[in-house]
């Protein structure tokens, strides 16, 4: 499982959605529009699915040590 996440447009950063999902789910999902606050700029931001990521942790440590590769 992991966070789906969105990009702040002002900074840059990777935000939070509150949205905890895995890849395979978020990918099946309906299209989708969506706000988040931001913790960066405090601007609330608007997005659709197609503008988010899945950032799912154990995958990222999985691809660092080179023992697989996610889906």
């Amino acid at each position: 499982m992991g966070m789906v996440m969105v990009r702040c447009p002002q900074t840059g950063h990777a935000i939070s959605t509150g949205i905890k999902t895995d890849r395979e789910s978020f990918r099946r999902s309906t299209v989708f529009f969506s706000r988040t606050p931001c913790p960066f700029c405090r601007a609330d931001h608007a997005w659709f699915a197609r503008d988010a990521w899945v950032d799912e942790p154990s995958i990222r440590v999985r691809r660092r040590r080179g023992g697989g590769s996610p889906a």
